[in-house]
């Protein structure tokens, strides 16, 4: 797993819609800082989907994977518009970013 790599999709993929870093702004979707290790739907000041509060997973490395694979398979009724990443390379490269970028 390469976060280098996975800092590349992020800016290609998921930086239209999301921030990382501590005190980020929400855009179309939340401020992903802090959110490894807490359930879904709870970061502060986000207009979450019902479908998204009431997943109650933990983010984590597996749930990412699962949910990176097909977002609205995963949590129907979220308005994510993200299509997911087939590659699970692709994912586990975004997984590791993400893990090392939102702490």
């Amino acid at each position: 797993m390469s976060a280098k790599a996975g800092a590349k999709i992020f800016k290609q993929r998921c930086d239209q819609c999301h921030t990382v870093e501590a005190g980020g702004k929400h855009k179309t979707g939340p401020n992903l800082n802090g959110f490894i290790g807490r359930k879904t739907g709870q970061a502060p000041n986000y207009d979450y989907t019902a479908a998204n509060k009431k997943k109650g997973i933990t983010w984590g490395p597996d749930t990412l994977d699962e949910y990176l694979t097909n977002p609205k398979k995963y949590i129907p009724g979220t308005k994510m518009v993200f299509a997911g990443l087939k590659k699970k390379k692709d994912r586990d490269n975004l997984i590791a970013y993400l893990v090392k970028a939102t702490k």
